[in-house]
């Protein structure tokens, strides 16, 4: 695979950049208990990673950047959607761990690859497994807003992120 220069700034970089920007936007959002709209920004943040990769392979603008920078900012807003869910005793703390110290060792083993020209890239399984930890967080958080709100279906809503969540660490570990 060749890259473009690793400093050129193109349109899958700045959605990646712009989904890193959004982060402290959702912590804003949930420090000041706007769960609907905090669990919008992550969602938002989320669903434009599917739109940064394509972007990159169809435009043939995959760059070193963008290779280090796409799988980071995943993780960091995982990692944060995670550390506000422990926060409130809404899941445990030592299942967190878990899951991002598998996170960022395998971050770490493709930063390292990437220096060397090889891309390690998600597969299958990867790929699931941040879509159902992503899904876990949003349910939770979707979960909340309908708690705040006196819904009905705010039970089964966290049901389902709770499920969703297990799923998750079991696919990630």
């Amino acid at each position: 695979m060749t890259y473009m220069e690793s400093s050129t700034v193109n349109l899958p970089n700045t959605i990646t950049i712009c989904r890193l920007l959004l982060i402290p936007v959702f912590l804003v959002l949930w420090w000041t208990e706007y769960y609907l709209s905090a669990t919008a920004v992550f969602f938002i943040a989320s669903a434009t990673d599917i739109l940064d990769g394509h972007l990159a392979r169809s435009r043939n603008e995959e760059t070193k950047l963008g290779a280090l920078l796409d799988p980071l900012v995943d993780k960091i807003l995982v990692t944060t959607g995670f550390i506000m869910l422990v926060e409130m005793g809404k899941i445990p703390a030592w299942a967190v761990v878990l899951i991002l110290t598998r996170e960022f060792l395998v971050t770490g083993l493709r930063t390292i690859l990437i220096d060397k020209g090889v891309v390690l890239r998600a597969g299958l399984s990867g790929k699931l497994k941040t879509f159902l930890q992503i899904a876990s967080i949003t349910f939770i958080y979707l979960s909340l807003s309908l708690e705040q709100h006196n819904n009905s279906y705010f039970t089964l809503v966290m049901l389902t992120g709770y499920i969703i969540f297990w799923l998750a660490f079991v696919v990630t570990l």
